[in-house]
């Protein structure tokens, strides 16, 4: 049996393309590598929401309720608005690099840098908006309380309108700051952060107003007669509308009060569930770095096409790489958007 002997300069092997294995560079090889691990990491992520909001499909939040801001239009409903933007930005920065690695096999070298600065604007423009968006959710709008079994409880008026805990609550006399440092004794630790209203002001301004209802986390979903009884309009998303108490009910359920929730953190949330705000910081935090680091690397990359680099190697491979690792970013986002905004 004859021995098989390799070289550097031996262009036959098993795969038949000597030193590039099915024609790829050892350097795209191993982006692709990176991006199927990465891709798997994602799929874990999205699989372990799904199950999660399957377990608790009947008070899951509502995206048209919780994604509703838009920069310098305050007070206006604009659901899935900018989010729409935001998605739109990042594809259109796809499409630039796509632009870039073409000028790249042309040997262009200013259209290379034209189209990668645009990407790089992009992909700064949707971290930037992300994180505008982390702040609302974060901040809150409206206010909630939680019940002591740990449901969420928000305030509507008789149309079945949100209203905001500012709009009804009174602060009462006597109620105490925070603890800190400077005013506590010296082995006391700092408060968490005390809610703008405590549950007694909560409860004794519901009271004094009886126009106002109670809407639970739990999803409505009745027959075409409940639909048209409760005016709730046909369709699927339509249909989903939470369940309000008649007034006898929601003072019950007021009664039963247990804290004051603004906004969003990984304890609480005022805006249902509290695993829909542990996965949304989650898997679009993790979105978000890939983002970042995508600009990072596109910008080392801008930098040596600048100066050339690329130019006197006579190949722009590395432009090509770094943009398959953009689009997947922009691929992953895809689903995270179906996942967390449409569904």
């Amino acid at each position: 049996m004859g021995a098989t002997v390799t070289s550097e300069n031996n262009t036959e092997n098993t795969w038949g393309g000597g030193n590039e294995p099915m024609g790829a560079s050892y350097g795209k090889l191993m982006m692709w590598f990176f991006i199927v691990s990465d891709a798997l990491t994602f799929s874990g992520f999205l699989a372990a929401y799904g199950f999660s909001r399957f377990k608790f499909i009947d008070n899951w939040p509502i995206a048209d309720e919780v994604f509703t801001h838009f920069p310098f239009l305050h007070g206006v409903e604009a659901p899935m608005y900018y989010v729409a933007l935001m998605t739109f930005i990042l594809i259109f920065s796809s499409v630039t690099m796509v632009l870039a690695v073409d000028a790249g096999h042309n040997m262009k070298q200013k259209k290379v840098a034209f189209y990668m600065l645009l990407t790089i604007l992009g992909g700064l423009i949707f971290v930037g908006s992300q994180a505008w968006e982390w702040k609302n959710f974060i901040k809150g709008e409206f206010g909630a309380v939680e019940t002591k079994g740990g449901s969420i409880i928000q305030f509507v008026n008789k149309e079945g309108e949100r209203v905001k805990l500012a709009d009804f609550v009174e602060h009462l006399p006597g109620q105490r700051e925070a603890l800190t440092r400077d005013k506590g004794i010296w082995f006391m630790k700092d408060e968490e952060s005390i809610p703008t209203y405590t549950v007694a002001e909560v409860q004794a301004s519901f009271k004094a107003h009886p126009e106002l209802l109670i809407r639970t986390e739990k999803i409505y979903r009745g027959t075409a007669e409940d639909r048209a009884n409760k005016k709730l309009e046909p369709g699927l998303n339509q249909n989903k509308k939470r369940e309000i108490l008649n007034r006898a009910e929601s003072e019950i359920m007021v009664a039963n009060g247990a804290a004051v929730v603004e906004g969003a953190n990984l304890k609480h949330n005022e805006y249902g569930s509290k695993l829909f705000a542990d996965f949304f910081f989650f898997i679009t935090g993790f979105h978000g770095f890939h983002v970042f680091s995508g600009v990072v690397i596109n910008f080392i990359i801008f930098l040596n096409v600048v100066l050339g680099t690329y130019e006197k190697r006579r190949t722009y491979e590395m432009v090509e790489k770094v943009g398959l690792y953009w689009h997947f970013v922009d691929l992953v986002w895809v689903f995270v958007f179906t996942f967390f905004y449409l569904v």
